[in-house]
């Protein structure tokens, strides 16, 4: 079995064009993006263990489509396949994962912006202004804390031990600052360098991309 209107329910968008009715397009794009959100965190978990904000978003995406599904058995709509399990690929990491959460809820919130625009009627348009805010006020928030903690070394994969640990490194990193703003580098010892700092730590990945991009640029310049 599959979906007639995939190629709708792909977009997350209604199209005013379609023989559908915008009531049925607009219900199964909203309980089908749902289902994506389930499945996705469901197969990272199962990945990755039950890891935080996955575990909790799981299970508020489960009450979200369920909220949903009474509408769509109210306005005589039929409830869209859910084959979300055999389409979704799992990042290899969890910060990538995190990232993806980012973008998903960014793209949710945005698809109910065009839901709620073309929505009539009153309890659908009250239903669907209650799932954005669940994704604007919690989940997205959530999966960004998660990634700046990251980026940030707050996670417990990037923490430094110690203080004098942190203070060493803050020592070789402004020996790096200094022998790139005298010109006394080469590329073995500025690669060396990264690979002993944790440049996130120190000062964000802002900095890490620029260090990287210079790397980049003093390659180029010798080739």
């Amino acid at each position: 079995m599959v979906n007639l209107d995939e190629n709708i329910l792909l977009s997350q968008r209604v199209d005013l064009n379609n023989e559908q009715p915008v009531v049925s397009q607009v219900l199964r794009i909203a309980v089908y993006d749902e289902f994506k959100a389930y499945e996705t965190y469901t197969k990272i978990i199962e990945k990755f263990g039950a890891i935080t904000p996955f575990i909790n978003i799981k299970e508020a995406e489960a009450i979200h489509y369920s909220a949903l599904i009474p509408l769509l058995q109210k306005y005589n709509v039929e409830v869209p396949i859910n084959d979300w399990a055999e389409k979704i690929k799992v990042p290899n990491t969890y910060i990538e994962c995190c990232e993806l959460g980012v973008a998903s809820e960014i793209n949710n919130i945005a698809m109910y912006d065009n839901l709620i625009a073309n929505t009539k009627q009153q309890d659908i348009k009250d239903m669907l202004f209650k799932l954005q805010a669940a994704s604007y006020n919690n989940h997205l928030p959530a999966f960004r804390k998660a990634v700046l903690n990251h980026y940030n070394g707050v996670s417990n994969s990037t923490s430094l031990n110690s203080i004098e640990e942190m203070m060493g490194k803050a020592n070789e990193y402004q020996m790096l600052l200094e022998d790139i703003a005298n010109g006394n580098i080469n590329q073995d010892k500025i690669s060396l360098l990264l690979s002993k700092l944790n440049i996130s730590m120190l000062s964000g990945a802002g900095l890490g991309a620029a260090l990287v991009a210079f790397l980049n640029s003093y390659s180029q310049e010798k080739e």
